[in-house]
């Protein structure tokens, strides 16, 4: 028997990528709007896959990716090329990042600024700052309630799944809750072979409770001024966002 299935570049990294964050759209529209705003290069960080990146592309934009996952990022190459798009997929960390080249606009989906801690923060700005020229905007969307449990009481939603080669792949959200400055969220992760076996595990992720007031705090001590923030409502299977536009002074 397989040990699985014909997942393709990125493997099961990609496909739980997929499971998890790819059906999520109600943040595309404006991804658009602001790269069209900006009107020059975009850069994602924690692209992924390549949800937004792929989808900006499509619309006409220069973009460029970056995260720490070769997997990911392998997978994004490979659809940017079946899809016909250019998209500059690149390893790279946010916190580090050097890239040599100024974008007009950098955006961080999916809650990215939650997962890097205080210190890594503040290095993610130095760095953005130092790939925007003047005029040029970060977007970082944030958890909406960020200093709560993000599920209420009650029977959990229902589980994203994904089906591949006769394999179900199945993230059932179990539990968000704040432990000691961060909030906790457990998915328990399931796989389903064609032949009925299973084989799962609880899969956590620590995201940083964090403002937007503390983000812009921050930010304008690094050489951001803050623009505007714009809210995205939450959808039967997602949390809502609140998306800070961050100006280069």
């Amino acid at each position: 028997m397989s040990d699985g299935p014909a997942t393709g570049v990125g493997g099961e990294a990609a496909v739980w990528h997929d499971v998890e964050c790819g059906a999520y759209a109600a943040d595309l529209a404006l991804w658009r709007e602001l790269a069209h705003e900006a009107a020059g290069p975009v850069l994602e960080l924690g692209c992924g896959t390549g949800r937004v990146a792929l989808d900006l592309a499509a619309a006409g934009h220069e973009v460029t990716g970056v995260d720490t996952d070769r997997e990911l990022i392998a997978a994004l190459s490979e659809r940017a090329a079946e899809r016909g798009v250019d998209v500059e997929a690149v390893v790279a960390d946010a916190r580090e990042l050097d890239l040599g080249r100024e974008f007009a606009l950098v955006c961080a989906p999916m809650q990215f600024v939650h997962l890097l801690g205080p210190s890594g923060r503040v290095a993610m700005l130095r760095r953005v700052r130092a790939h925007l020229g003047p005029g040029g905007r970060l977007a970082a969307a944030m958890l909406a309630g960020y200093t709560a449990p993000v599920m209420d009481a009650g029977p959990p939603p229902l589980p994203d799944v994904r089906e591949i080669d006769g394999w179900i792949f199945s993230s059932q959200p179990l539990d968000a809750r704040a432990v000691e400055g961060r909030i906790a969220v457990c998915r328990l992760r399931q796989r389903v072979s064609p032949a009925g076996d299973l084989r799962e595990y609880v899969d956590v992720i620590e995201l940083d409770e964090l403002a937007p007031q503390a983000l812009e705090g921050e930010a304008l001590a690094l050489g951001f001024a803050p623009a505007e923030r714009i809210e995205i409502p939450p959808t039967p299977d997602h949390v809502g966002s609140t998306v800070v536009v961050l100006e280069a002074a």
